[in-house]
């Protein structure tokens, strides 16, 4: 079965964030994700990462101000040197964190600017973040989103993250592929997952609809996590998901569903 990481931004946030860490641990999880370390000393995560034997799998580069709505600003023409600073912290913190990849969110498509700019604007800022990661030792991927939770969203296909994927260039560059998100822009998951597999470096889950942990929705995750199995798939699958009471009564699906 695949290896499952606690996104601790939506599960057991019956507690505050560094107690979840714990949490995870008394649950079962061996890893951790979420979206951002940056409210905490990058020490003091890490103390909680050691004390509770846990990884640290991944998190986002910084995506500017997420109270107020923005989600990345990777295609922002106006934001560059902010997205090139948000880079190094990143790298900082995965320096202390120990965790080998990081997450790029592209954000919503900034109005006043045509699409060729928007473009190349992703496409440079990916191509500086691949280097300087790959300078650190750690891969950089990217996430497509799905337009219906968040419209406008730059990065929104499988089809448009590969196209972007060859202009960058970087084989230091590598997908996200979230089960949920994909489900609802484009289907057919089994197949776009075998192939892609070669590109394909974190993968997340939640069923659909709503969002919930598997078995709430119409996704077949009993198929899909014996499929990971079958073609290969080693890295680690977050369950990025909104319980649909608490995390600990939503927990069940890890046997229901064969996941242990």
């Amino acid at each position: 079965m695949p290896r499952f990481a606690a996104n601790l931004s939506m599960l057991f946030t019956e507690v505050d964030f560094l107690d979840r860490f714990a949490a995870a641990a008394d649950a079962g999880f061996a890893g951790v994700e979420y979206l951002f370390p940056y409210d905490f000393p990058a020490a003091e995560i890490k103390a909680r990462l050691t004390a509770n034997r846990l990884e640290q799998v991944l998190f986002n580069l910084p995506a500017g101000d997420w109270a107020k709505g923005e989600r990345g600003i990777a295609c922002h023409p106006d934001r560059v040197e902010e997205f090139r600073e948000g880079v190094d912290k990143a790298i900082a913190y995965a320096q202390v964190l120990g965790n080998s990849q990081i997450n790029c969110l592209a954000g919503i498509r900034p109005q006043g600017y045509d699409c060729a700019t928007i473009k190349q604007t992703f496409v440079d800022n990916l191509k500086y973040a691949a280097g300087k990661l790959e300078a650190a030792g750690i891969k950089l991927v990217m996430e497509m989103i799905n337009t219906r939770d968040i419209p406008g969203f730059y990065l929104s296909t499988t089809k448009q993250a590969l196209e972007i994927r060859e202009a960058v260039g970087s084989a230091n560059l590598f997908l996200q592929y979230d089960i949920y998100h994909m489900q609802i822009m484009e289907g057919d998951l089994a197949r776009s997952l075998e192939g892609n597999l070669a590109v394909i470096n974190h993968v997340q889950l939640a069923d659909n609809p709503g969002r919930n942990e598997p078995g709430t929705g119409e996704i077949n995750y009993r198929f899909l996590f014996a499929h990971l199995d079958r073609i290969g798939y080693q890295g680690w699958v977050g369950c990025e998901y909104k319980p649909l009471t608490t995390t600990a009564a939503g927990l069940g699906w890890l046997k229901t569903h064969n996941a242990v």
